[in-house]
């Protein structure tokens, strides 16, 4: 064989290792692991929803009422206004506008927020010319309503003290049908604890808390005023907790004008 070939047949030789090596190097690579998979995502709460949300009836004389009836779905916080403020997702209420009123319900949850609106109309009666009544206004007033009782340095409405103020709405706006303009006063009391400035702002507190609430149900605003004896005028002079008590108190009186 001559040298040319010799080299020839090297080369060959040469070139046939060092590709197979190349593919044996290839390979011996791994393959590139697969994609992750793509993660599921949760699907977003659910929004609010306003089944209904309804005055019935839509139209009333000053002094009625209208029921508020709603229904809501998918919320954890349900509020009407004016007046009425939080409730429960479904339910009913009865409300007394003094004028015409659009109430607004708000729902609102993890999933958002939903609104709808319920509107009354309030219509105001013509005077009635009515015969004179035979009792007078104190009179009446002192028949026909109670005396709403506070704790001992409060004036937050208390369960008893709502009863009885409700009680007296009622009584309230069946006098004014016979003592139309007529203005009744809600005296704020004290017992005779603490000093007197610190009394007459007491029973100033608890007259007005009383006031705003006859006018949420119903009693117009303008015909009620309210004054502070805070302990000058009790109707109790002992001194235990029995008689405290009984001075402690919002009491309905008739205006001097």
């Amino acid at each position: 064989m001559t040298k040319r070939k010799l080299e020839l047949f090297a080369l060959v030789i040469c070139l046939t290792v060092f590709a197979s090596a190349c593919k044996k190097n290839v390979a011996a690579v791994p393959p590139p692991p697969p994609p992750p998979a793509a993660k599921e995502s949760a699907p977003p709460p659910p929004k609010p929803e306003i089944s209904s949300f309804t005055a019935s009836p839509a139209a009333i004389e000053r002094g009625q009422s209208s029921t508020l009836s709603w229904s809501v779905r998918n919320a954890t916080s349900v509020t009407i206004e004016p007046s009425v403020g939080s409730v429960q997702p479904g339910g009913a209420r009865q409300v007394y506008p003094n004028s015409n009123t659009t109430y607004i319900l708000v729902a609102k949850g993890p999933g958002g927020a939903a609104e709808d609106m319920a509107s009354v109309r309030v219509t105001i009666p013509a005077p009635t010319t009515a015969a004179a009544p035979s009792k007078s206004l104190s009179d009446l007033l002192s028949e026909q309503t109670q005396d709403a009782y506070f704790d001992y340095d409060k004036s937050n409405i208390r369960p008893d003290a709502r009863t009885a103020l409700q009680h007296d709405a009622t009584a309230l706006r069946d006098i004014f049908k016979s003592f139309q303009g007529a203005k009744v006063t809600v005296e704020g009391h004290c017992d005779e604890r603490g000093s007197a400035e610190y009394n007459l702002a007491l029973g100033d507190r608890r007259a007005k808390e009383a006031k705003d609430y006859l006018v949420e149900f119903g009693v117009p605003s303008a015909q009620l005023t309210t004054i502070s004896y805070g302990k000058e005028r009790p109707v109790c002079s002992e001194h235990d907790e029995a008689c405290w008590q009984r001075n402690r108190r919002a009491h309905l009186s008739a205006s001097a004008n």
